[in-house]
Parts: structure tokens; sequence; C-alpha cells
């Protein structure tokens, strides 16, 4: 397994006087994701994606990237998944044609954009795989004031290194049940719903994702893949990503913090003062 922190030896000046240290920096390494599938013809290979991640739970990547972006729908449609040194091949089971007109594009993500390479509005849209998921969630506002803590508490590399994002999958009493870390913030997601998807998860209705950044168009639009009513987020959310909320009934919080939030969409899931 590839290392997720690489070690350096730095200059550290602090008021004038300079000593040398060894450092410690998330990596950043490109992954290829490849999907092999039987056809008439016989057997076909096929990459999909080169994006920019921190080595680590590369299977999980690449099953959450293949779901959210509607090329697979369901996780036994997957024989196996090999992860190799910066690549990673998913193969199909015999029978199963993927939905390759989601790939027709070239991706390439970079960790700071989940979608990059596509070429215009309608490239971007995914359709998802579960609907009318939407349940009468009623979550106490004090149950948010610690999710953030909890985070950054799990958050095991991002406290030695400080350059990564995480998703943490919280249930209904608080409790983080997963986390994932990454240099790109769209892959830490993709990581969670990916090992959410290979655990038979789905759909995470019963889930609060926590996003340790800010809240994206293409983080919501992953998580309304995975069937996900709430998403509270430590940094602010864009205006597509608000709408996107709004038109598939996702609460979204943006400025979480230990004793406040914001409420952008579907507030009355919150119950405030109980």
């Amino acid at each position: 397994m590839q290392p997720s922190v690489a070690h350096i030896k730095i200059k550290k000046i602090n008021a004038g006087v300079q000593t040398e240290i060894e450092d410690e920096l998330a990596v950043e390494e490109p992954l290829e994701i490849q999907l092999g599938w039987h056809q008439p013809t016989g057997y076909a290979q096929k990459n999909i994606s080169v994006t920019m991640r921190t080595p680590g739970h590369d299977a999980e990547l690449a099953a959450g990237f293949l779901f959210t972006e509607g090329i697979v729908q369901h996780i036994d449609q997957i024989q196996h998944i090999l992860p190799q040194e910066n690549s990673v091949l998913v193969a199909l089971k015999p029978g199963i044609v993927p939905q390759l007109q989601q790939a027709e594009r070239n991706f390439f993500t970079t960790s700071s954009c989940g979608v990059c390479g596509k070429t215009g509005i309608d490239a971007i849209k995914t359709v998802p795989v579960f609907t009318h998921q939407h349940e009468e969630l009623v979550i106490p506002d004090k149950l948010f004031y610690g999710l953030q803590q909890t985070l950054q508490q799990k958050q095991v590399l991002f406290e030695s290194t400080g350059g990564l994002h995480a998703a943490g999958l919280f249930n209904l009493n608080g409790e983080c049940i997963l986390l994932r870390e990454d240099v790109g913030r769209h892959n830490a997601v993709d990581k969670v719903i990916g090992a959410a998807l290979q655990n038979g998860q789905l759909p995470l209705s019963q889930f609060i994702l926590l996003l340790s950044g800010r809240a994206g168009f293409e983080l919501i639009q992953k998580a309304v893949m995975a069937g996900i009513q709430v998403i509270a987020a430590v940094g602010a959310p864009s205006s597509l990503a608000v709408q996107m909320a709004t038109e598939h009934e996702i609460t979204l919080i943006g400025f979480l913090r230990k004793d406040r939030f914001n409420v952008y969409t579907c507030a009355n899931r919150i119950k405030v003062g109980v």
C-alpha cells in the first residue's frame, strides 16, 4: 500500500531563527480508474478517469466514483475491484452493461475540482438511482453541535499534515460510523459513498454527511446519488449547491460550529431547542 503521508526536511523560520525539522505532507498522486466488462464481441476495458488523490481506500474511491457518476447503479454489478499502484480496475459481472454515455467526455479531476473535463451543463448532471426516498426526519439542533469536533478528532492524517479534506458519515445519534480523508474533497466523499456501497448500506437516507470544508455543487450531487437527505458543512455552500439541495429536498447546513450553524434548505427537519 502506498503511503498517505510523505516526510521531508524543511527549514522553519521563527522570529528570525532558522531550524531544520522534519515535516509531514499529504501525498497527492494520480489514480487511473479503469473499467472492464463483457460485450458480444469479447472483453472490453476502458480508462474512465484520472483523478488526483491521496493513496488509500482506492477501491472505495473507484466504486464511489463510478456510482456517483451513474456508470454503475448497484454493487452487485461489480465482479471484483483490483487496485494496483496508481491504478484500479473495476470489472463488471457478465451481462452487465455500463452506462458509458455518462463517461463520453474525458474525465480528469484535480484535487480541487470534481467536475473538471466535463464540457457542458448536461455533462455535469447525473440521474439518481434512488428516487422518492425522502423520509420525515426530525433532528434536534444540539446533535449537530458536536459533529465538527468529532470529525476533527478522527482526522488522523489532517492532524499530522494539515492538508486534507474529510467527509464523515454520522448516524442520527451523532455517532461517526465512517470517515475518509483525501487531498480532494470530492474524493473523500466518493470514498465514503464507495465504502457504503460495498457494505450494502445505500441509500443513506438515515445518515448525515459532514464535510470538513465548503459545500460545492459536485458534493451535493454525489450525496443525491447516495440518497443522503442531510448535509452539514464546516464551510459555506455555493449558490448552485443550494439550488440542487432545494431541488432534491436535501437539508443543507453551512458554517457549522460547536454552538451555531446556518440552514439553507429544508429547515423543517431541524428541531430547535429540544
